[in-house]
């Protein structure tokens, strides 16, 4: 026969077992925020930054005119000696309204070509999101099935990349353009990019 003081250490031996996992829980939790959580997704880097512009051949976005001319699609020979900002962008992306006034404004640049992916879109859409806001693009290539923005590297609509004169890509936006990161990044890495021969 046992005795009642024998016996009361074993509660707190159980209570302690059903809480040890909960802190250990708590810790691994603690530790992933800091470790992931606080990321800023637009400071992810691009595998395919210094390397070669994929070679995307897209068709043009039917009946899309710009200053009376058929806006044509994406080939490879359109990055040719040009600095061009490439945007990835559809009608449906709620993030893409809010840049396209900055997009628009940015095109005003004759130094450089702004390009369209338009991604996973329904061409009546895409024309009418280009009719509120203005057609920026020198050339938009429809993107239907996605395959273009896998090359691309693209995590999420919208990106912007810079792609200097010889064709290579200077640099990644993720995430939609806002007034803050085209003054302090955007315009920045362009220049630089100009400023290449």
């Amino acid at each position: 026969m046992s005795s009642p003081l024998a016996d009361a250490p074993a509660p707190k031996r159980r209570s302690w077992l059903v809480v040890l996992p909960l802190l250990v829980f708590a810790g691994l939790a603690v530790l992933f925020w800091f470790r992931l959580g606080d990321r800023d997704i637009a400071r992810i880097p691009s595998a395919l930054i210094g390397r070669e512009a994929p070679q995307t051949v897209l068709p043009p976005l039917e009946e899309l005119a710009r200053d009376g001319a058929a806006v044509p699609g994406i080939a490879p020979a359109l990055f040719a000696g040009k600095v061009s900002v490439v945007n990835v962008w559809a009608s449906w992306c709620v993030p893409c309204h809010d840049e396209a006034p900055l997009l628009t404004a940015l095109g005003d640049d004759k130094r450089i070509q702004i390009v369209g992916i338009n991604y996973k879109d329904k061409p009546d859409n895409a024309r009418r999101f280009l009719g509120r806001y203005g057609n920026p693009f020198a050339a938009v290539g429809v993107d239907a099935n996605g395959r273009a923005a896998i090359d691309w590297g693209v995590y999420g609509v919208p990106e912007t990349f810079v792609v200097g004169r010889d064709g290579r890509i200077a640099y990644k936006l993720v995430g939609p353009i806002t007034p803050d990161n085209l003054d302090k990044v955007l315009k920045p890495e362009i220049e630089m990019a100009l400023a290449k021969s």
